[in-house]
């Protein structure tokens, strides 16, 4: 069971994956992320929190080390291009319908923040490292 984290200023991604099926995606404010990070431990007992390298890493980092309720080891992972990746992985996840399938690819906006599912290819690329 990993956690992953995609930390920014307004707002964070979450995920819960087992064994490649997502157990929890969701995107927060990030003055809830300790909140519902500590919710998520408790709930789904992860062995790691996998978060991206970059942005607001290093203050996430030590305010997560600071505020857990439990020790839980943190694996930091290149996020480079992964909210272009996610943008792709949206349309994957849900496919558009109706006069939406005309619009060419590259033209598509996904209809909402994408950072829980750039969590989800944070934790796609720890688990293609290990």
């Amino acid at each position: 069971m990993i956690l992953g984290f995609d930390p920014g200023r307004d707002k964070c991604g979450l995920a819960v994956i087992n064994n490649k099926k997502i157990l929890y995606s969701k995107v927060i404010s990030s003055e809830d992320a300790i909140v519902v990070i500590n919710e998520l431990i408790d709930k789904y007992k992860p062995y790691r929190l996998v978060m991206g390298n970059q942005t607001t890493s290093k203050q996430w980092q030590q305010k997560l080390k600071d505020n857990l309720n439990l020790f839980i080891e943190i694996a930091l992972v290149d996020e480079k291009n992964s909210t272009v990746e996610a943008r792709e992985k949206y349309w994957e996840m849900y496919p558009p319908k109706g006069l939406n399938r005309l619009i060419p690819k590259g033209l598509r906006t996904p209809p909402r923040p994408v950072d829980d599912i750039v969590a989800i290819i944070l934790i796609d690329r720890y688990l293609n490292k290990i």
